[in-house]
Order: C-alpha cells, then sequence, then structure tokens
C-alpha cells in the first residue's frame, strides 16, 4: 500500500503555476493585480489556500493540473440506483484518492456542483425532470462552476446524442456497459 503525501496546508506560486499550467511569474503578477487572493510570509514570499485557487480555475474556465497529493471530486450523477452504486463501489477499490458523491437528479446535481465542487462530473443523459443535457449546459454556463470537467455516459449512444453533449461542453460521451479502464481512461485516472 503506497503512502499518501500529508496535503499542505498553504500552496507556493511554483505549486499554483503547476496546477494552472503557468509560469511562477504569471502567478506573482496575478497576485499583485489582485487577480488572485494570497498573503505574505514574514520573509515577504507569497502563499495561496487551495481552495482560492480552485475558485479562480472555477471563475477562469481553467482545468486545474491536480498535484499528486490531491484527492479528485467525482459527481456521479444518474436516476439508476445500480449505476450509483457499482461507479461509487469502482471507485473505492482503487489506490487513487477519490471522493465521490451521487445525484439522481438533475436537481440534486445542481445543488452538489455547487457545494461539492467536483473536478470531475459523471453525468448520465436521460433523467427524468432536468437531462443531461440541461445539466451539463448549466454547469458550463455557470463561471463558478465552468471549469468542471464532464464526462457523460449513456445506454442511448448514437450520433446525436454524442454531438448535442459534446456541444453542451462535455468532454466525451461513453457507451453504458462500459469497462472500468474506458472510465479512468476518461477521466484521467490510472488505478494501481
Amino acid at each position: 500500500m503506497q503512502k499518501r503525501k500529508r496535503q499542505k496546508s498553504y500552496l507556493t506560486p511554483i505549486d499554483v503555476a503547476e496546477m494552472l499550467m503557468v509560469s511562477p511569474t504569471t502567478i506573482r503578477q496575478w497576485s499583485s493585480e489582485g487577480k488572485i487572493e494570497s498573503s505574505a510570509t514574514p520573509g515577504g514570499h507569497r502563499r495561496y489556500k487551495r481552495s482560492d485557487i480552485e475558485r479562480f480555475a472555477r471563475e477562469k474556465g481553467l482545468t486545474l493540473q491536480l498535484p499528486d497529493d490531491q484527492t479528485m471530486r467525482i459527481l456521479i450523477i444518474d436516476d439508476d440506483e445500480d449505476v450509483l452504486k457499482y461507479l461509487t463501489k469502482v471507485f473505492s477499490r482503487i489506490d487513487t484518492p477519490v471522493i465521490t458523491m451521487v445525484a439522481n437528479s438533475g436537481f440534486e446535481a445542481g445543488c452538489l456542483v455547487q457545494t461539492f465542487q467536483p473536478h470531475v462530473v459523471l453525468l448520465d443523459l436521460y433523467m427524468p425532470g432536468m437531462d443531461g443535457f440541461e445539466v451539463c449546459k448549466t454547469i458550463k454556463q455557470n463561471p463558478a462552476s465552468k471549469a468542471t470537467r464532464v464526462v457523460a455516459m449513456t445506454g442511448f449512444y448514437d450520433d446525436e446524442n454524442v454531438s448535442r453533449i459534446l456541444g453542451a461542453g462535455a468532454e466525451t460521451c461513453l457507451s453504458k456497459p462500459f469497462k472500468t479502464e474506458t472510465l479512468f481512461a476518461a477521466i484521467g485516472i490510472e488505478p494501481a
């Protein structure tokens, strides 16, 4: 079993630059301009809260490159309880640190996107009430969540559905049932 590193309570300009895939100079400039909140050590070095950087990335529509010590948050949205149980179990059995939450409706998903602030949303296309197309559009149109990655999944996989969900902002669409390897590749997880 691999040891997990203790997560730092603060980030340096280099840490933030790696997360946002820009140079440390850019981070320092954004801090000077007040675009990113920071504090200073007694020695004058800038330090950042992880939550502030995540919020900045969401507001600017930037994709975060997660450091090895950060736990990925995944929101699973599906009206099929068996699918929710299966996917939750799949993520609980891997060594990669992942936190999952589930929602079985588009409305519940909207609330959780705001409070849980997932890095990735696994989204079923067809649910009663608000379907996956509407949920995806809502996520992508909101400045606070537009950087959230959306991976769609459906038992009704065809060119029209794929085109519609990609047009709504999803990265990809998986055909149900799918292999766990396909799911992990879509999310960017390498299970041990």
